[in-house]
């Protein structure tokens, strides 16, 4: 795949089957959309361009900093990667780039940069300043500037039932069976293993303490969950803890993995975390004793449901 950070450095010679959107998630809705480009791409014999954005809109227009992504930049990327589109552009979203009207977005965009020949949208797309661009207007610029558009339907989205809004309300809540399942994939979390208080060692639950620089990212909620990673080629499993380690006073947030049968010392690498299933809130316990014994507890739950359900 060939990547493109600014639209700037892109010029197409051949046309182009394009689709655009913030993609976050990379959700199952996301992937009908793409793999619909591809098809119809192929079928031409034309090249398949996605379109994104970031920073996140609301970011840039509403000030919203409290809005939280399900992946990063770099994980929406190597999503995308995956899906096989041959060409991304990665756009930086700013105040000036969204004053553009919508003709001016099609005009100089779509076709003067892209090249575009056909345009694949979900049904509700909107797009250009204030969002007034809508699939009537893309039809009569398609007439004016010779391309198609072709719109997903809203049965067809309706029928995958999904959203990113629905995936996010389903991480903070815990859901993370439901996310997965809207997702298509295990949600992840990647970053650096660093330095922690050493207390889980103390007590036979040795733990990669996780840090992730990336503060726009959507954490799911406090709570013990199975996870896995693959760490130098290895599929290794374990259990995470997010949260305050109120038996201990803790003050700040952590995410703490306890890999099984592991023993590397990961400090400084980054790794990436598949969040499997939630197995119960954060709790406080008496004493550090009371917690390893229920940290024995939630191992023993979480290796005969890793051997049940194949994760």
């Amino acid at each position: 795949m060939k990547i493109y950070t600014t639209l700037t450095n892109y010029n197409s010679t051949k046309p182009t089957f394009v689709t655009i959107g913030t993609f976050d998630g990379v959700h199952k809705g996301h992937q009908k959309v793409i793999k619909k480009l591809l098809k119809s791409a192929k079928e031409n014999q034309s090249t398949p361009l996605l379109l994104t954005f970031f920073p996140h809109p609301r970011m840039v227009l509403q000030k919203d900093v409290g809005i939280k992504l399900i992946n990063t930049i770099d994980e929406r990327i190597e999503l995308l990667k995956n899906t096989g589109i041959e060409t991304l552009v990665v756009h930086e979203f700013t105040k000036e780039f969204a004053k553009q009207t919508a003709l001016e977005f099609v005009r100089n965009i779509l076709v003067e940069k892209l090249n575009i020949s056909n345009l694949i949208i979900g049904y509700d797309h909107h797009f250009g300043k204030n969002r007034d661009g809508n699939f009537e207007q893309l039809e009569e610029y398609g007439h004016t500037y010779d391309f198609n558009v072709i719109r997903i339907s809203k049965q067809d989205v309706d029928n995958i039932a999904v959203s990113s809004t629905k995936i996010r309300t389903a991480i903070e809540n815990g859901e993370i069976s439901k996310a997965n399942n809207y997702l298509g994939y295990y949600f992840m979390l990647t970053g650096t293993v660093v330095e922690g208080k050493k207390i889980g060692g103390k007590i036979g639950f040795k733990t990669a303490n996780l840090f992730i620089k990336e503060t726009y990212k959507l954490i799911p909620k406090t709570g013990a969950y199975i996870v896995k990673s693959i760490i130098d080629g290895e599929t290794v499993y374990g259990m995470m803890n997010i949260g305050y380690r109120p038996t201990v006073n803790g003050k700040n947030q952590t995410i703490e993995i306890h890999f099984f049968n592991f023993n590397k010392n990961l400090y400084t690498s980054k790794i990436q975390i598949q969040v499997l299933y939630f197995l119960r809130d954060e709790q406080k316990f008496g004493s550090l004793e009371e917690l390893k014994k229920q940290l024995s507890k939630d191992k023993e739950q979480s290796l005969r449901m890793i051997e049940s359900f194949k994760f």
